[in-house]
Parts: structure tokens; C-alpha cells; sequence
């Protein structure tokens, strides 16, 4: 990926100074899966340089990742979110939230805590102060949004900047079988507002990679399948390094719970798909774009 004389490549959270890694892990499966194991991929990510380990307080994955820090505090940057569900729309609300949070990662600071989802019929500006109480009071080191439209991003990023509070992320579902951010604004958005777009699920929940009875998804799998051979590389990879290519805001978290897993994703850095390479993806991959 990079010999050891040389910083591995980066890219920014936005507006924050924060840089982390162009792969990310997601760790929704952590909080069930072998410990031992966790630890192991958790490790792998870290020694290939600063890498956000992306959890979440409704996914029982904290206390796995803050077990994980415990053994290695690393070069891991961690991300957490907010569930804003109805009761808990106060800014007073997030920030209790935040502090189990806290405790259950075992850290005083988290590098980026987001508002899991939009809650359409509550006031934005509840959450953007309770996102900048999270950054005022040292307690976050930069905040986002997670599967928030382009509209919604560019209401909230303005509350933030109001207080001199960057919006750093926007975590949306993105992937080569589902390439909305593209159509829907957001990506521009990103693009416009310096935001990162953290893709979850870049593999479509792996059915780019295993064979199908779908006729509508096999041309794209066959030409992933040819690029990946042309590359020595898997289909995954390709997949990743397509999205990455797409966009420098886009940062994908695929899953991962063993170490191998963790070796495979970030064989998607360190080279370049060609530019004919990526426009055939792109034109391959168009009928999900709507």
C-alpha cells in the first residue's frame, strides 16, 4: 500500500484539520463477533495509518471498540452517533447521549459524533446546538450528520457556522448499486460545503462480489471481474477504488471483523483505476443512479 519511509495518503473531514485514512471501517457486527478477532482487524486498520473506526450507540459496538482502544489507542480516529428519537430533542438530551457514549468508548473526546438520522418535524437548530455544545465543551472534535438530504445538510452546516463550527461529514448509503448521492444533491452539497461523504455499506452488502441470478447486476460484475484480474485485484477492491476515484469527499466504511477482511478493503489503496477503466464502471453502473 505505502513503503514505511512514506506518510500514508489522507484525506480531510472537511473543514475540521482532522485527516483520516480513504477507507474507514464500519463496525456495526463488532459487539457480537469474536473479540480476539475484533482486535486483530481493529489493529490492521491501524497500522496502515490513521483510520476512522465508525460506531454507533444503537449498534452495541461501542464498548467493542472502546475494548479495542484500551489494548491500542493507535492512530484511530472514532466516530459515534446520536439517535434523535422522539424524547431526546433537546440539546441537553444529545449531550447526556454523548457522555455514555464516552464512557462506554472509555475516551474524554471523540473525534466525530453525528446526528444519526434526520427527525423531519424537529427544528435543526436543536440539533446544531447540541452539536456545538459537543465541540464547545471539548467533548467532540468535530460533528456531522448521517443520511441527512442535501437540503437538511445545508441548513444545519449554517446553524454550525453560525457558532464557527465546521460540518465535517455526511454519512449516506453509497455504493456502485446505489449511486442516489450522485442525482440527489448530496454529493454536490459536499463538494460546495467542503464536506466529507462518508459512504456506508460500499459494497452493497456484498452482492457486487458474489455471483448472482440477477441479470440486471451481472454486466457490471463481469467488468469488475476483468479490472480486478487487469489489477490483481479483487472485485471489492475495484469497487472501493472506483469510489474513491468518484470523489477526494468520499471516504467509504466498508464492514469488517476479521483481520483478512480489514487486509482485502485497504488493498484498495495504493494504486489508480485507469481513466478508461473508471468511465466503463461509470457507465456500467448508471441504471443506480436513480
Amino acid at each position: 500500500m505505502h513503503d514505511d519511509n512514506s506518510a500514508p495518503e489522507t484525506r480531510p473531514l472537511g473543514r475540521t484539520g482532522l485527516r483520516v485514512l480513504p477507507i474507514g471501517v464500519g463496525t456495526n457486527k463488532w459487539g457480537p463477533a469474536d473479540q480476539a478477532a475484533v482486535l486483530e482487524t481493529y489493529r490492521t486498520y491501524i497500522g496502515a495509518g490513521p483510520c476512522l473506526i465508525d460506531t454507533a450507540e444503537v449498534n452495541f459496538s461501542e464498548r467493542a471498540v472502546g475494548r479495542c482502544l484500551g489494548a491500542d489507542p493507535g492512530p484511530a480516529l472514532i466516530a459515534s452517533k446520536f439517535a434523535p428519537f422522539p424524547g431526546r430533542t433537546s440539546p441537553r438530551r444529545l449531550m447526556k447521549a454523548l457522555d455514555a457514549s464516552l464512557a462506554r468508548l472509555g475516551v474524554k473526546t471523540i473525534d466525530l459524533y453525528y446526528i444519526h438520522f434526520p427527525l423531519p418535524l424537529i427544528n435543526l437548530g436543536v440539533f446544531a446546538d447540541g452539536l456545538v455544545e459537543a465541540v464547545k465543551s471539548g467533548k467532540a472534535r468535530a460533528v456531522g450528520v448521517c443520511n441527512f438530504n442535501a437540503e437538511r445538510m445545508r441548513r444545519i452546516a449554517d446553524h454550525l457556522d453560525k457558532s464557527g463550527v465546521p460540518l465535517a461529514a455526511n454519512q449516506v448509503n453509497y455504493s456502485l448499486l446505489k449511486r442516489t448521492p450522485e442525482t440527489n444533491g448530496v454529493l454536490d452539497a459536499c463538494r460546495e460545503l467542503d464536506v466529507a461523504l462518508m459512504a456506508y455499506l460500499p459494497l452493497a452488502s456484498g452482492r457486487l462480489a458474489r455471483p448472482t441470478d440477477s441479470s440486471e447486476t451481472e454486466p457490471l460484475r463481469t467488468l469488475l471481474a476483468d479490472i480486478a484480474r487487469a489489477h490483481d485485484a479483487t472485485i471489492s477492491q475495484v469497487a472501493l477504488n472506483w469510489l474513491m476515484a468518484r470523489d477526494h469527499h468520499v471516504i467509504p466504511i466498508p464492514g469488517a471483523t476479521k483481520a483478512q477482511h480489514a487486509r482485502d478493503n485497504l488493498k484498495a489503496l495504493g494504486w489508480r483505476l485507469s481513466e478508461a477503466e473508471f468511465e466503463a464502471i461509470d457507465q456500467a453502473s448508471e441504471p443506480w443512479k436513480r
